[in-house]
């Protein structure tokens, strides 16, 4: 009993938190600022903390993998709570299809900028051997037709105009729990019943965007990239806008799965259509 009471308060206000109006319309201008002024904590942290290895266990477990991670947590959730509300398998999968779009285009862009490190870098061997050294830096010989992956799997190195994928991953992440939790507010005072097993995948989606913007942040102090990280960032942001604030709004159709929420609403007091229709009307401000 006390567990549960903990966790309907816990749920409770962070439905609240994300599914207010203000943190909905200004949560992607906070994710920017982290991303522009982030680096500047490079000059507060320590270099040996544990979170300045790449090695660290974060980062091996999750951020490598951030993707998978989100699709399963909000893929659950997402699935539970239309298929809760409506028993509809079909309506489920449509709002699922909002995670297979965005999937879609996070392996778009990784395709796309993988070509462009190849096409703008170059591999370089360094010299080690003392003539070589040239003010304490050693001299770098040019390889040609080399990969990014090949040169870094050889010991070499790689020079040449990069994105951060791991920025642009972590912030669309982020802004896509932001939108497929923040339903979760309007639903519950709207009067819709919220078991155990619902209330937890929400509370592991909250945990989980904790961890994302953790992670961003320690990727900003302890590696400092610019202007990769910027545009990274900015890639982010861009693929959330075109997603949720363009095409989603065009509403539920062959083509377009709608935003999240739309179509689920049902309380005891007022009909699913005035429900949807307060949903949207919430969910869009």
């Amino acid at each position: 009993m006390f567990l549960n009471t903990v966790l309907v308060v816990l749920t409770d206000l962070a439905a609240q938190l994300l599914g207010h109006t203000m943190f909905r319309q200004h949560f992607h201008l906070l994710l920017s600022a982290v991303v522009m002024f982030g680096p500047a904590l490079n000059l507060w942290v320590s270099r040996h903390s544990i979170f300045a290895k790449r090695s660290h266990f974060l980062y091996r477990m999750f951020l490598h993998s951030g993707w998978g991670w989100t699709c399963i947590f909000v893929g659950s959730f997402v699935f539970l709570l239309s298929f809760t509300i409506r028993r509809s398998f079909a309506l489920s999968v449509r709002h699922l299809s909002r995670l297979g779009v965005a999937s879609v285009l996070w392996l778009v862009f990784c395709k796309l900028l993988d070509l462009l490190v190849n096409a703008t870098g170059s591999c370089y061997e360094p010299l080690f051997t003392e003539p070589e050294v040239t003010n304490g830096q050693p001299l770098l010989v040019l390889r040609e037709g080399e990969s990014k992956s090949e040169c870094l799997k050889a010991g070499m190195l790689w020079r040449g105009y990069e994105v951060s994928q791991d920025v642009f991953l972590l912030c669309l992440c982020c802004l896509l729990l932001a939108e497929e939790t923040a339903v979760f507010g309007p639903y519950l005072s709207l009067g819709g019943i919220s078991d155990a097993p619902l209330r937890i995948l929400f509370l592991l989606c909250v945990l989980l965007l904790g961890l994302w913007i953790f992670l961003l942040l320690c990727l900003l102090a302890y590696f400092p990239q610019f202007p990769t990280q910027l545009l990274g960032g900015a890639l982010g942001c861009l693929s959330w806008r075109g997603l949720y604030e363009g095409w989603y709004r065009l509403g539920p159709s062959w083509y377009c799965p709608g935003r999240p929420g739309l179509g689920l609403l049902k309380t005891k007091s007022s009909s699913t259509e005035a429900d949807d229709a307060q949903l949207s009307h919430n969910h869009c401000n």
